[in-house]
Protein backbone atom coordinates (compact mmCIF):
# COMPACT_ATOMS: atom_id res chain seq x y z
CA UNK A 1 0.00 0.00 0.00
CA UNK A 2 2.42 2.47 1.30
CA UNK A 3 6.53 2.12 0.44
CA UNK A 4 9.15 4.99 1.24
CA UNK A 5 12.33 4.92 0.22
CA UNK A 6 15.53 6.70 2.32
CA UNK A 7 13.21 9.26 2.38
CA UNK A 8 14.87 12.67 4.06
CA UNK A 9 13.13 15.84 4.44
CA UNK A 10 13.81 19.42 5.61
CA UNK A 11 11.46 22.30 6.12
CA UNK A 12 13.15 25.78 6.11
CA UNK A 13 16.84 24.10 5.62
CA UNK A 14 16.19 22.16 8.72
CA UNK A 15 16.50 18.38 8.69
CA UNK A 16 13.79 16.65 10.18
CA UNK A 17 13.44 13.59 8.36
CA UNK A 18 16.58 11.17 7.88
CA UNK A 19 16.63 8.31 5.35
CA UNK A 20 13.43 6.96 6.35
CA UNK A 21 12.35 3.58 5.22
CA UNK A 22 9.32 1.97 5.98
CA UNK A 23 6.45 -0.28 4.22
CA UNK A 24 2.92 0.20 5.59
CA UNK A 25 0.83 -3.35 4.29
CA UNK A 26 -3.08 -2.85 3.29
CA UNK A 27 -5.34 -3.29 5.95
CA UNK A 28 -2.55 -2.28 8.74
CA UNK A 29 -3.97 -0.23 11.68
CA UNK A 30 -0.03 1.09 11.77
CA UNK A 31 0.96 3.79 15.30
CA UNK A 32 3.60 5.69 14.73
CA UNK A 33 5.28 6.35 18.00
CA UNK A 34 7.95 8.74 19.60
CA UNK A 35 8.46 11.57 21.83
CA UNK A 36 7.46 15.34 20.80
CA UNK A 37 9.82 16.37 18.34
CA UNK A 38 10.67 12.83 17.20
CA UNK A 39 9.48 13.77 13.62
CA UNK A 40 6.08 12.04 13.28
CA UNK A 41 4.01 14.83 12.40
CA UNK A 42 6.70 16.02 9.76
CA UNK A 43 6.51 12.34 7.86
CA UNK A 44 2.19 12.11 8.15
CA UNK A 45 2.30 15.84 6.61
CA UNK A 46 4.97 14.67 3.76
CA UNK A 47 3.19 11.58 3.19
CA UNK A 48 -0.20 13.33 2.21
CA UNK A 49 2.01 16.70 0.43
CA UNK A 50 2.31 19.40 2.35
CA UNK A 51 3.83 21.81 0.32
CA UNK A 52 6.12 22.95 3.34
CA UNK A 53 8.01 19.45 3.69
CA UNK A 54 11.04 19.93 1.14
CA UNK A 55 11.75 15.73 0.24
CA UNK A 56 15.25 15.91 -0.52
CA UNK A 57 16.14 12.63 -1.19
CA UNK A 58 13.89 9.67 -1.49
CA UNK A 59 10.84 8.11 -2.70
CA UNK A 60 6.98 7.95 -1.36
CA UNK A 61 5.63 5.04 -3.46
CA UNK A 62 1.71 4.88 -2.87
CA UNK A 63 -0.36 1.60 -4.38
CA UNK A 64 1.76 1.01 -7.16
CA UNK A 65 2.25 5.05 -8.17
CA UNK A 66 5.56 7.10 -7.18
CA UNK A 67 3.67 10.56 -5.63
CA UNK A 68 6.83 12.04 -4.49
CA UNK A 69 6.65 15.29 -6.54
CA UNK A 70 2.65 14.96 -6.77
CA UNK A 71 0.49 17.86 -5.04
CA UNK A 72 -1.43 17.25 -1.73
CA UNK A 73 -4.70 17.36 -3.83
CA UNK A 74 -3.58 14.65 -6.36
CA UNK A 75 -2.54 12.63 -3.48
CA UNK A 76 -5.77 13.11 -1.81
CA UNK A 77 -7.75 12.11 -4.60
CA UNK A 78 -5.55 8.99 -5.31
CA UNK A 79 -6.71 8.24 -1.46
CA UNK A 80 -4.73 9.46 0.83
CA UNK A 81 -6.75 11.05 3.90
CA UNK A 82 -5.29 13.48 6.74
CA UNK A 83 -6.58 13.89 9.70
CA UNK A 84 -4.58 16.89 10.80
CA UNK A 85 -3.88 17.68 14.66
CA UNK A 86 -4.73 21.29 13.80
CA UNK A 87 -7.07 21.91 11.40
CA UNK A 88 -7.69 25.65 10.61
CA UNK A 89 -11.14 27.77 11.19
CA UNK A 90 -12.90 28.92 7.62
CA UNK A 91 -15.44 31.53 7.90
CA UNK A 92 -18.03 31.37 5.31
CA UNK A 93 -17.67 27.29 4.17
CA UNK A 94 -20.41 25.58 5.66
CA UNK A 95 -19.72 22.50 6.58
CA UNK A 96 -22.46 20.88 4.33
CA UNK A 97 -20.72 22.44 1.17
CA UNK A 98 -17.21 21.59 2.00
CA UNK A 99 -18.27 18.05 1.90
CA UNK A 100 -20.55 17.98 -1.20
CA UNK A 101 -17.58 19.86 -3.08
CA UNK A 102 -14.99 16.78 -1.48
CA UNK A 103 -16.95 14.19 -2.05
CA UNK A 104 -18.03 15.04 -5.97
CA UNK A 105 -14.68 15.79 -6.57
CA UNK A 106 -13.63 12.30 -5.40
CA UNK A 107 -16.42 10.31 -7.30
CA UNK A 108 -15.97 11.87 -10.74
CA UNK A 109 -11.91 11.05 -10.36
CA UNK A 110 -12.94 7.27 -9.33
CA UNK A 111 -15.65 6.99 -11.39
CA UNK A 112 -16.11 9.81 -14.46
CA UNK A 113 -19.27 10.74 -13.28
CA UNK A 114 -21.08 13.57 -11.35
CA UNK A 115 -22.49 13.21 -8.31
CA UNK A 116 -25.59 13.56 -7.81
CA UNK A 117 -27.59 15.46 -4.86
CA UNK A 118 -29.40 12.67 -3.74
CA UNK A 119 -26.49 10.52 -3.43
CA UNK A 120 -24.53 12.40 -1.66
CA UNK A 121 -27.76 13.32 0.98
CA UNK A 122 -28.23 9.57 1.21
CA UNK A 123 -24.61 9.40 1.97
CA UNK A 124 -24.37 12.20 4.80
CA UNK A 125 -27.62 11.28 6.50
CA UNK A 126 -26.00 7.67 6.99
CA UNK A 127 -22.70 8.89 7.94
CA UNK A 128 -24.57 11.93 10.36
CA UNK A 129 -26.59 9.43 12.07
CA UNK A 130 -23.89 7.48 12.42
CA UNK A 131 -22.00 9.63 14.60
CA UNK A 132 -25.19 11.23 16.09
CA UNK A 133 -24.17 14.95 14.82
CA UNK A 134 -26.60 17.35 14.95
CA UNK A 135 -28.18 18.18 11.68
CA UNK A 136 -27.43 21.98 12.11
CA UNK A 137 -23.79 21.53 12.37
CA UNK A 138 -24.03 20.83 8.81
CA UNK A 139 -24.96 24.95 8.33
CA UNK A 140 -22.17 26.55 10.52
CA UNK A 141 -18.62 27.44 9.13
CA UNK A 142 -16.05 24.88 9.15
CA UNK A 143 -14.55 24.24 12.76
CA UNK A 144 -15.32 27.84 13.87
CA UNK A 145 -17.21 27.52 17.26
CA UNK A 146 -16.68 23.97 17.44
CA UNK A 147 -14.87 22.62 20.44
CA UNK A 148 -11.74 20.38 20.25
CA UNK A 149 -14.52 17.03 20.21
CA UNK A 150 -16.49 18.40 17.96
CA UNK A 151 -13.88 18.78 15.25
CA UNK A 152 -12.79 15.47 15.61
CA UNK A 153 -16.30 14.51 15.00
CA UNK A 154 -16.30 16.38 11.76
CA UNK A 155 -13.17 14.90 11.16
CA UNK A 156 -14.81 11.53 11.36
CA UNK A 157 -17.99 12.27 9.15
CA UNK A 158 -15.53 13.13 6.31
CA UNK A 159 -13.41 9.85 6.83
CA UNK A 160 -16.86 7.74 6.66
CA UNK A 161 -17.80 9.54 3.66
CA UNK A 162 -14.52 9.53 1.48
CA UNK A 163 -13.54 6.10 2.35
CA UNK A 164 -9.99 6.44 1.50
CA UNK A 165 -7.46 3.68 0.67
CA UNK A 166 -4.98 5.03 3.62
CA UNK A 167 -6.14 7.01 6.56
CA UNK A 168 -3.27 9.07 8.18
CA UNK A 169 -4.60 10.33 11.83
CA UNK A 170 -2.42 13.13 13.65
CA UNK A 171 -3.49 12.36 17.54
CA UNK A 172 -7.23 11.85 16.73
CA UNK A 173 -7.73 11.34 20.45
CA UNK A 174 -6.35 14.94 21.53
CA UNK A 175 -9.01 17.30 22.61
CA UNK A 176 -11.86 14.58 22.67
CA UNK A 177 -13.24 13.00 25.84
CA UNK A 178 -13.41 9.60 26.56
CA UNK A 179 -16.60 8.60 24.95
CA UNK A 180 -15.41 10.54 21.63
CA UNK A 181 -12.31 8.68 21.74
CA UNK A 182 -13.95 5.48 21.93
CA UNK A 183 -15.96 6.62 18.95
CA UNK A 184 -13.07 7.32 17.18
CA UNK A 185 -11.42 4.00 17.73
CA UNK A 186 -15.24 2.22 16.92
CA UNK A 187 -14.81 4.07 13.47
CA UNK A 188 -11.16 2.93 12.86
CA UNK A 189 -12.06 -0.55 13.55
CA UNK A 190 -15.04 -0.83 11.59
CA UNK A 191 -13.55 0.59 8.36
CA UNK A 192 -11.75 -3.06 7.32
CA UNK A 193 -10.68 -1.60 3.59
CA UNK A 194 -8.98 1.37 5.04
CA UNK A 195 -5.24 1.48 6.30
CA UNK A 196 -4.69 3.36 8.70
CA UNK A 197 -1.58 5.00 10.39
CA UNK A 198 -2.06 6.87 13.32
CA UNK A 199 0.11 8.58 15.94
CA UNK A 200 -0.76 9.10 20.11
CA UNK A 201 0.42 9.62 23.01
CA UNK A 202 -2.27 7.75 25.25
CA UNK A 203 -1.60 3.86 25.96
CA UNK A 204 -5.89 3.51 27.06
CA UNK A 205 -6.27 5.43 23.44
CA UNK A 206 -3.89 2.98 21.28
CA UNK A 207 -5.40 0.00 23.30
CA UNK A 208 -8.95 0.77 21.93
CA UNK A 209 -7.45 0.60 18.31
CA UNK A 210 -5.39 -2.50 19.10
CA UNK A 211 -2.57 -1.35 16.30
CA UNK A 212 -1.10 -4.16 14.50
CA UNK A 213 2.05 -2.91 13.86
CA UNK A 214 3.87 0.37 15.66
CA UNK A 215 6.80 2.24 14.27
CA UNK A 216 9.37 4.04 16.63
CA UNK A 217 10.71 7.52 15.57
CA UNK A 218 13.63 9.15 17.29
CA UNK A 219 15.50 12.46 16.13
CA UNK A 220 13.90 12.22 12.29
CA UNK A 221 15.19 8.30 12.37
CA UNK A 222 12.98 5.30 12.53
CA UNK A 223 14.28 3.78 16.23
CA UNK A 224 15.99 -0.07 15.66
Amino acid sequence: MLNIKNLSVSIDDRVLLNNINLNINAGELHLLGGHNGSGKSTLVQTIAGAPESKITSGQIIFDGIDITNESATRRALLGIFLGAQNVPEIPGLSVLSFLKHSIAAHTHFETGRDLSMAEFLESLESARNELNIPRDWLDRSINVGFSGGERKKLMLLRLIMTQPKLAILDEPDSGADSATQQQIADTINKMCNTTFIFISHQKKFTDLIKPTNTTLLEHGEIKK
